[in-house]
């Protein structure tokens, strides 16, 4: 793994950089084979407690965490427990959903998506000043909707957009007040 370290409203010193690297780059383990990627780090400190944030970018997966705690080292070592736990939930996923079946050859468990209805909105009625402050732009994988919870949760969002492999249309997994999920999804 390359790591891109920086830090705002700190100095990122040798020793800190030295920890994250040894500490991130036990997640390899993980792994079956090393995996080429960057893994972006930012550390920040905001009323005398100290923020990191973790992103590993890996094939068709973002794995993030982020922790914070007064102490720098403490707030590395609990982010580096949270990335551990969603690794292995998402690996535990993955071979519940990749099932083998008597014949030796892989079977996909069937999806069964959700369709969730949303009223129009007449736009006369809204009557807010938005202010867009930040626009993201990503590629959309592929993927069927079980798929897509799972990257939402790794990533601690609270809604996901994808591209539906069934369907092949843009659709949005999100979580539901009651802890469930619901699919959005064009007529």
């Amino acid at each position: 793994m390359k790591f891109n370290i920086r830090g705002e409203n700190i100095q990122v010193t040798a020793a800190l950089r030295e920890y994250v690297e040894k500490k991130v780059g036990r997640l390899e383990k993980y792994f079956e084979t090393p995996q080429p990627t960057e893994v972006q780090v930012t550390m920040h400190v905001h009323r005398g407690e100290g923020t990191i944030e973790v992103t590993i970018p890996l094939s068709g997966v973002i794995i993030r965490a982020e922790e914070t705690h007064e102490d720098m080292y403490a707030a590395i070592d609990l982010v580096v427990e949270k990335l551990e736990r969603q690794i292995r939930k998402h690996k535990t996923k993955l071979m519940r959903k990749l099932r083998v079946d008597s014949t030796g050859r892989l079977a996909q468990r069937e999806s069964q998506p959700v369709a969730v209805m949303i009223p129009d909105v007449d736009e006369d009625d809204i009557d807010i000043d938005i202010d867009i402050v930040r626009t993201k732009r990503f590629n959309l994988k592929p993927m069927d909707a079980q798929e897509a919870v799972m990257q939402m949760d790794m990533l601690g969002h609270s809604f996901f957009v994808f591209q539906n492999s069934d369907t092949n249309d843009v659709s949005v997994v999100y979580r539901r007040n009651d802890g469930r999920y619901g699919l959005i999804e064009p007529k």
